[in-house]
This record gives structure tokens, C-alpha cells and sequence, in this order.
């Protein structure tokens, strides 16, 4: 019997149905070492050796897996292609003791030990697989264990430092605390924004019942900008000047034009479209794709690479011939090339493992978020074979009183081409029929004063882009980056999904900037992306780069815990009075934001929460403890950040609701520990 070892039970499933008797297949339930959890667990005098355990959760499973093997000819390790599922491979090795060569403390002949990769879960995929097998890539390891280390050193030395400094439960990270600085930075803009004014011109006119816009777009022989017309006078001078004019068609120049389907998709552009299409989080998105890939339905999710196999290119032109005709099937393959020179091209990008297998046809067996997001891998994917999307264009010029020219545009679409299957928007705008020189009807002549808008918040999909596009993090960074911002709550989401920085996530990000510049730093940030990369390439050797950023990372954090004093960075004075004891209140900053608190702690422990960051007061007197009759009743907010009222003799007093005692007084009940 051949044990087969993957990650997921959903996985082990899928491939169980490729195999015959002769295999059994097991999942680890993802890793199953790790390093430990309460230490460093990394040897800082011998070469950052990292001190690996088995995780907790894991011992029952590893035991089993251990059973198993003993009783196998051979075992076969299919964990995921990329770095993260090859270390995966690589501590099971280790954790069950495989072969002597790499877990020498086993008295037991250990089985002969195979790795198979594969970009998708289909029949075809793992055969091949099966007669190609290769060795644990050491490179891919060392470039995980990497970034392991590095992140560890990171959290476990630098966090610390914000818990005696600011407030405990605080986190820093390489690349969190970079999202979160452009977070913060973006902010900024938007505060310091100032809108300038500035007004357009516009002519209506009719022919054939038909009405047209256009713009003024130049005066004699200036061509004007955004803001050549900056007030309101300005824009009613010229137009009392073309008052009574003649309008007439001085140009008229029609092209075609050809639009071209986008690449396939990458993990970035996969969340990026997902969150603009439905709304998904970058964590929803890959949990969904995830599901549809160990389900065998598209190709492995994390991937920077736009490439696609030749075999899925003939497969997809054979279906677009047989469901479309020829008309939409492009002249010649088209190949996707990756620009990013990070990507590793001889990965594929997110494609559906089978052109047959329409989304309609799945449309009962998947869950509608999964439907959703196979539909719409389908059919990019499919686009990218098929024919331009053809549109004419056309383009007049309207000349009044020989010195104002003003500009129409028409848009419209002639051939749809790969629009077909994967529809976008297009801003299709037909004019009337019009010669040169012909004489035009005004209907209309008007101004419409604008403000320049400031920047818009990022949201997760455009934070995403913005860190692919400065080379920080990697397809399987993205989602847990923007969740880990945001449960620390650095960063919360408004009303339109966008992220907002909180009190505390620019309390961080400042002391990080001022004290630990490096750490947020694009370009740095992105070099260690470059190192790390140099090292699953076999270019470089892993000890050195954690040792170049170590020594001087250690000698400036130890001399900041010297120089900065926590009251400085967390207090702020008020006129305000402890409405318990009348000593004066303070500002704080807590894990969960500012709040005011009693300079008479620890005898006296009245705080506020602060509602909004231009509130002077502390919270509204909502009067006694429904429970003890003692206690005043408080706006609280748990560890997760949820709002709830609660007693001020807790733990004392166990009374506390979710309901807001001003406008539904509620009856008693008790928030458990756990959730306060």
C-alpha cells in the first residue's frame, strides 16, 4: 500500500477519486511543526537555528500518520506547489521520521519517501505527477523557513516593545506594518486635502430629434487644461461671448478600434476583481478559491504568474470554436507574459481545469459565493482566447465663432468579440450622423463648477494592489496581511468597505516610522521580498540574510527601550474631572483606541470610552447598575472591539447587554469572559 500526504481532507477526498486500491490517502490538516508558541524558539548564537516543535493540535494526527506510514511500501508527499506547502512536506519528514538520511533519532526502516507537485487536482495532473516524482526542494524550505524567522523576529522582539510602550495586545510585523502605514499615510492626504475649484463648458445640440454633447476644449490656439477655467465669472464671460454664434462641424474622424481581453487571472487580480465584482474579502476570496481548488475545478490559487499551459490553450480554443464559431476565436494562441520579475512563470495563473465544465452545469453543486467565483475564473479565462472586441470611434470638433472649438466623442460597438463571455464596462455613446461644415442647432450652453476630490481610501483590493505594485508581500500573504490589520485593529472598515486607520493603528504606525524607520519602509520591505525570492532560487543562502537584518534591527530596539518613556507616548492632559472621585482625568491609548481614565488609579478605575475623535467629553451618565444598584453603567468595548454596557464594579458585578441603556433599557445578562 502507497500512503499519499496532502494538507486538507477536502484534497485527499479529490485525489481518492484519480487512484486505484493500491493507495490511501491522508490529509495533516495543514502544519504539523511549527516554531513554539510561549519562546522565541530560535537559537540567536547558533546561526538562527530555528527550535521546531510539533503543534498541539497536531500530536493526535502525526501518531496516526506515523501508524500509517509504518504500514506503507511508500509514501508519497503532495502538499501544495509553493513554498509553504513544500515546508509542509518537508516537517513531515521530520515529524514521522521518513528516512534515516533526515530523521536519523528513528530505530524503525523507514519507507522510501516521494515528493509529486501538481497545478491542478485532476486525473490527468496527478498521474503525471506520479511518474515525475523529485526531492523536497531545499531552496523553497530555506525561503520559508526565512520568512518564518524573520517574521518571528519581528513579532516576538518588537511587539513586546509596543506593550511596555503603548498598550498591550499591540503587534507588529514586516508586512503588516507597511499596509498599515500606507493605510495611515492615505489618511493623511485626505486630511491635509484642500479641493480647488474649477468649471467646464458644455454645448448641447439636436439633429434628427437626436441630442449630442461637447465640450469646450479649446480657445484660439490654447488647448485648455482641468483648470484653465478656475471661477465662476470666468466660465459665464465665455459663455455671454458665444451668445448668438454659429456652431458648425469643423472635423470628423472616425478609427477603429480594438480592445484586447485581460490576463488571466493572478492571486492579486483574482481578490482585486473578486472584491469590485461582489464585495469579497481577499480572506473570503482565497478561503472560496481554496474550496474550488481541492474540489479539482481550478488550477492552484496562489500564484503571481499569468502563464498558461499550452495544453489549457488548445483545450480552451477547442471550446470557444465548438460553443461560439470562429468568429470568436483569436487568429493565434495568445500568450500572457508576467511582468513582475518576482513571478515564477513555470506556475500557472488561476484558471478552470476544464473548459467543458460550464458554470450553469455547476450552478446546483456549489454554494452561490463558489458559483460566483468559478463563474468568473471560467470566463476570464476563456476571454483570453478569444477575438478583440471591435468598436468604432468617433471624434468631432465643433468650431463657434472660429476661435472655440468644442469636442464630441462617439463610442460604439460594432464586433463583441471576448466581451461575449467576460462583459465589461463600456461607455458606449452614439452621435447622429454629421458632415463636415454643417450647420449645428445649439439647444443648450452651460458651466458646471467641480472640486478636485481628495484621494479615496484604500480598500482591501486597491491596499493589495498598492503592495504588488511595491513589490511587498506575496500571493499568499495578501489575505492574512489585510485580516491581521484589521483584528488588531489598526485599520477598520467605514461605511463604503474602506479602510480607515484607528487612533491606535496611527499611534503604531508613527512610533514605527519615527523609531523603527526600516520596518516600514517600502523599498526596504521590498528587498527582503527580493532576498527571500534570491533564496527559494538557490541564489542566495538564508543565514546570512536573516543576519544582516538582525544585528542592526537588535541594536536600535535596544537602544529605543531605553531612550522612549511610556507616559510620554500614551498620556494626554484634559480640563476634565473624574466624575467618581473629582481627580483629573487623562487621555490613555489601549489596544482598542484612546479612552479617558482617572489619574487617581489604581484606588479610583473610572474610564470612558472616547466617541470619535473630536469628542471632549466623557461618556453620557446612564445611571446606575440594573443589577447591584451600586455601579454606574458603562460603554465598554470587548476584546474583539465590540461595543457592550457593563457594570463599573466589574468583576464585582457581573451585569452587562449589547443594547445601548439609552434607548432600550434592557433586562440583566451576563457577556461571558471570554467575549469581554
Amino acid at each position: 500500500m502507497k500512503l499519499v500526504i496532502v494538507e486538507s481532507p477536502t484534497k485527499a477526498r479529490t485525489i481518492s477519486q484519480f487512484l486505484g486500491s493500491g493507495f490511501k490517502v491522508e490529509s495533516s490538516y495543514g502544519h504539523v511543526r511549527d516554531l513554539p508558541e510561549k519562546k522565541l524558539g530560535i537559537d540567536l548564537d547558533k546561526d538562527f537555528e530555528p527550535q521546531y516543535t510539533i503543534l498541539p493540535k497536531a500530536k493526535k494526527r502525526v501518531a496516526e500518520l506515523k501508524s500509517e506510514a509504518k504500514k506503507s511500501e511508500k509514501v508519497i508527499l503532495a502538499t501544495d506547489e509553493d513554498r509553504e506547502g513544500e515546508a509542509i512536506a518537508w516537517h513531515l519528514i521530520y515529524a514521522l521520521g521518513l528516512n534515516a538520511k533526515q530523521a536519523p533519532s528513528s530505530k524503525l526502516q523507514a519507507p522510501k519517501t516521494e515528493r509529486i507537485v501538481f497545478h491542478e487536482i485532476t486525473k490527468t495532473a496527478i498521474e503525471s505527477a506520479l511518474k515525475n516524482p523529485r526531492d523536497i526542494d531545499e531552496n523553497l524550505v530555506d525561503a520559508q523557513q526565512a520568512r518564518r524567522i524573520l517574521d518571528r523576529l519581528v513579532g516576538y522582539k518588537l511587539s513586546p516593545f509596543l506593550w511596555k510602550k503603548v498598550a498591550r495586545g499591540l503587534s507588529a510585523g514586516r508586512v503588516q506594518s507597511v499596509a498599515v502605514r500606507l493605510v495611515a499615510e492615505r489618511e493623511r492626504e485626505i486630511e491635509k486635502f484642500k479641493p480647488e475649484e474649477f468649471h467646464t463648458i458644455s454645448a448641447k445640440f439636436l439633429k434628427d430629434s437626436r441630442e449630442f454633447l461637447a465640450q469646450l476644449i479649446k480657445i484660439g490656439e490654447k488647448k485648455l487644461d482641468k483648470f484653465a477655467v478656475k471661477t465662476a465669472a470666468e466660465a459665464e464671460k465665455i459663455i455671454n461671448d458665444l451668445k448668438d454664434s454659429d456652431w458648425n462641424v469643423e472635423s470628423i474622424v472616425k478609427k477603429e478600434m480594438r480592445r484586447q481581453p485581460l490576463a488571466p487571472f493572478t492571486t492579486s487580480t483574482l481578490q482585486q476583481t473578486a472584491f469590485a465584482k461582489f464585495g469579497f474579502s481577499a480572506k473570503q476570496t482565497m478561503m472560496l478559491a481554496q474550496q474550488l481548488y481541492e474540489t479539482g475545478l481550478i488550477t492552484y490559487m496562489r500564484t503571481d504568474s499569468v502563464n498558461l499551459s499550452q495544453e489549457s490553450i488548445a483545450a480552451a480554443r477547442e471550446k470557444i470554436k465548438k460553443s461560439f464559431g470562429n468568429n470568436y476565436l483569436d487568429k493565434s494562441p495568445r500568450i500572457y507574459k508576467t511582468k513582475s520579475k518576482s513571478a515564477q512563470e513555470a506556475h500557472e495563473a488561476i484558471r478552470s481545469t476544464s473548459p467543458d465544465t460550464e458554470p450553469e452545469s455547476l450552478r446546483s453543486k456549489l454554494v452561490p459565493q463558489q458559483f460566483k467565483l468559478y463563474d468568473l475564473i471560467w470566463r476570464r479565462f476563456m476571454a483570453t482566447q478569444m477575438s478583440n472586441a471591435i468598436f468604432e470611434a468617433t471624434s468631432i470638433d465643433i468650431a463657434a465663432k472660429s476661435n472655440y472649438i468644442f469636442h464630441a466623442t462617439g463610442n460604439v460597438l460594432k464586433f463583441d468579440g471576448f466581451l461575449k463571455v467576460y462583459p465589461q464596462k463600456t461607455s458606449e455613446i452614439s452621435l447622429p450622423p454629421l458632415e463636415e461644415r454643417e450647420s449645428l442647432a445649439l439647444k443648450e450652453l452651460k458651466s458646471q463648477q467641480h472640486f478636485t476630490e481628495p484621494p479615496a481610501r484604500y480598500n482591501e483590493a486597491s491596499l493589495i494592489k498598492a503592495l504588488e505594485e511595491h513589490g511587498i508581500g506575496r500571493p499568499s500573504t495578501y489575505a492574512p496581511t489585510m485580516a491581521t490589520i484589521q483584528t488588531r485593529r489598526y485599520v477598520i472598515k467605514d461605511e463604503q468597505k474602506r479602510l480607515k486607520p484607528t487612533d491606535i493603528g496611527i499611534l503604531v504606525n508613527d512610533i514605527l516610522v519615527e523609531h523603527f524607520p526600516k520596518i516600514v519602509d517600502l523599498e526596504f520591505t521590498a528587498g527582503m521580498e527580493e532576498d527571500l525570492d534570491d533564496i527559494a532560487s538557490g541564489k542566495k543562502k538564508w543565514q546570512p540574510i536573516i543576519k544582516e537584518f538582525w544585528e542592526p534591527f537588535k541594536e536600535n530596539l535596544d537602544k529605543k527601550s531605553e531612550e522612549l518613556n511610556k507616559k510620554e507616548i500614551t498620556m494626554e492632559k484634559t480640563e476634565l474631572k473624574c466624575p467618581e472621585c473629582g481627580k483629573d482625568l487623562i487621555i490613555r491609548m489601549g489596544r482598542y483606541g484612546k479612552f479617558y481614565a482617572c489619574t487617581g488609579f489604581p484606588s479610583c478605575k473610572y474610564t470612558a470610552t472616547i466617541e470619535g475623535k473630536d469628542s471632549k467629553e466623557p461618556q453620557a451618565d446612564l445611571g446606575l447598575c440594573h443589577k447591584c444598584d451600586t455601579g454606574k453603567i458603562l460603554r465598554r468595548r470587548t476584546k474583539k472591539g465590540r461595543t457592550f454596557w457593563g457594570c463599573s464594579n466589574w468583576p464585582k458585578c457581573d451585569w452587562a447587554t449589547w443594547q445601548n441603556p439609552q434607548k432600550n433599557p434592557p433586562p440583566p445578562e451576563t457577556l461571558n469572559d471570554e467575549e469581554k
